[in-house]
């Protein structure tokens, strides 16, 4: 996990089969993969594991990085070369390349919360997630698997079905914060997923729904529908001025795309905005949604004339635009 593997050495490549090798370099072009695996004991637990499955690796107390299950095949002579097996051990059975591997910082205390686990609930090995927890984990952590990218705006909501595997890793290395997108896998900064967490559940009590929406430019963090009136939201982990512009662009960017033309854009930060930034985001006709301890959360909406001035510019694409 630490490094790719290059599978067309011959000492990993003669133990391939023909087909085995075929799913690989078709998968894995270049030649070079990570791979991680499971024993025999997991092939009942595991036997639904396939390609574009979303895998947790955890490990001393926090989830340490995300990735996306590849090829998925049985060679115990492949699984022994990458993992030698110790004296007297089993040795591992069912390997599995990773499409893509980003590398996260998720306490267990968020992960047992999302799952509805008790907070001091370990990981000490591996298991298989179904149903409402593996879609709690996808949304509660803004997680988007690549197998996801072809669908359109309309069909992409919060109602993710693909299962999530959890599994136990210690040697990995790499953690740290921040927005990070592969080419495939996309996982969202936890602060920012956890702040559309507390806003998601802020606007459920209120009998809103919130789901996302995928557009050339990438995928809304939040897309709700208020008394007929959509809104497209871009969430930040700080309310710093360069997220403030952050947060602007991107909402410009999402806008034209919106499933139904947007009749409010939304900017949510975890605290208020500087004075100026506030203004520099009313006078695109966008609202300012911050974290306030006494309300849960508080607008700042755009002045009612701007925002009807911008509505027109929201909604047209470059298409659009160019043709007039």
């Amino acid at each position: 996990m630490d490094r790719p593997v290059d599978f067309a050495d011959p000492s990993y490549d003669s133990v391939l089969t023909a087909e085995q090798r075929e799913q690989l370099w078709s998968l894995h072009p270049d030649g070079r993969a990570r791979f991680w695996g499971a024993t025999p004991a997991h092939d009942r637990k595991f036997k639904d594991v396939a390609r574009g499955d979303v895998v947790l690796f955890t490990g001393q107390g926090q989830v340490r990085a995300i990735g996306e299950v590849g090829a998925v095949f049985r060679n115990r002579a492949l699984a022994d070369l990458l993992w030698p097996p110790r004296s007297g051990e089993a040795g591992w059975h069912t390997v599995y390349s990773l499409t893509d591997v980003v590398p996260a910082d998720i306490p267990y205390e968020e992960l047992n919360t999302s799952l509805g686990y008790r907070p001091a609930h370990n990981f000490p090995g591996q298991m298989v997630l179904h149903g409402d927890k593996a879609r709690s984990v996808l949304e509660d952590f803004m997680i988007t698997p690549g197998a996801g990218e072809p669908l359109l705006p309309q069909q992409f909501t919060a109602e993710v079905s693909d299962p999530v595997r959890i599994a136990a890793l210690e040697e990995l290395r790499t953690h740290r914060t921040g927005y990070r997108r592969s080419p495939r896998l996309i996982v969202v900064d936890r602060r920012e997923a956890r702040l559309v967490r507390e806003y998601r559940r802020h606007l459920t009590a209120r009998g809103v729904t919130a789901t996302r929406f995928y557009c050339p430019s990438g995928i809304s963090d939040m897309y709700v529908v208020t008394d007929g009136e959509p809104e497209v939201i871009e969430a930040k982990s700080t309310a710093g001025h360069r997220h403030v512009r952050q947060a602007l662009a991107q909402l410009l960017d999402y806008a034209p795309h919106s499933p139904s033309p947007a009749g409010r854009l939304s900017a949510l930060f975890p605290e208020l905005p500087d004075h100026g930034d506030v203004g520099l985001l009313h006078r695109y006709g966008i609202d300012c949604v911050h974290r306030d301890p006494a309300q849960g959360f508080r607008r700042l909406p755009a002045p009612g004339d701007r925002r009807e001035l911008m509505r027109g510019l929201w909604s047209t694409t470059p298409a659009t635009a160019s043709a007039g």
